[in-house]
């Protein structure tokens, strides 16, 4: 670990917390959960999905997601099948009320940050961009243990 990154990395953090924060309260009532919204972007993102997969993408275990995805599917926004590789496994995916769902929920937050974004100028809209790109490929970095430098198992 690269220690001068550390100013830059906490900066970071901050900022995405509170725009986190921010964003989430820009939800209307009723909104679907955060483990949710997480579930129906991943099964959009990269399409039919395991359990397993899913969790693992979110740092989470798949028994951690089992109300979720049971919540999910009552609703009628996601689909499961058995997988034509291994007949136990469950595989996930995304209907179209999911999809809609999902474009909704996420319509609310982006018009709320739209709106604030007017303060800014051209550039510094750009530069949020290329930010958000880069965030989305820090995000993607496995865990590390930051005493030992190795990816986390959990």
């Amino acid at each position: 670990m690269r220690r001068e990154n550390e100013p830059a990395a906490a900066a970071l953090r901050r900022g995405t917390t509170r725009l986190g924060r921010r964003l989430r309260s820009a939800r209307r009532p009723g909104a679907l959960s955060g483990n949710k919204v997480s579930v129906l972007g991943y099964l959009h993102r990269f399409g039919p999905a395991t359990p397993g997969e899913i969790a693992a993408a979110d740092g989470q275990r798949p028994q951690s997601l089992t109300r979720v995805f049971a919540e999910l599917e009552l609703a009628g926004l996601i689909t499961r099948t058995r997988s034509d590789i291994d007949g136990r496994a469950a595989v996930l995916h995304l209907t179209d009320p999911g999809r809609d769902a999902l474009r909704e929920d996420m319509a609310d937050r982006d018009r709320w940050l739209a709106a604030a974004m007017t303060q800014l100028t051209d550039t510094e809209i750009e530069l949020l961009r290329l930010a958000g790109a880069l965030m989305e490929r820090l995000a993607a970095t496995p865990a590390h243990d930051a005493a030992n430098g190795h990816a986390s198992v959990a």
